[in-house]
């Protein structure tokens, strides 16, 4: 995933399957996963949120100097990407 020069690297598919399975067993009641960069560390991490209007707390990747951007979110049970 995320491999073409618009993003910092590749993610592996079955590393993304993974997060997808852990928001869905989680106890909280998270809808979405968010794919976030972290430029200090140089990988990607998961962040699971409840509400929709929980993804704007990030800045989108290439538009902030921030050290943590979202790539992209994700609803958990649909696994269809969000704008």
């Amino acid at each position: 995933m995320f491999d073409s020069p618009d993003f910092p690297q590749s993610l592996e598919e079955s590393e993304f399957e993974s997060w997808l399975e852990t928001g869905r067993e989680s106890k909280i009641s998270y809808a979405y996963l968010l794919v976030i960069w972290d430029e200090l560390e140089g990988k990607y991490s998961p962040v699971f949120v409840e509400n929709r209007s929980d993804i704007n707390r990030y800045e989108r990747y290439g538009d902030s100097p921030d050290r943590q951007l979202l790539v992209a979110a994700y609803d958990l049970y649909s696994e269809s990407r969000v704008a």
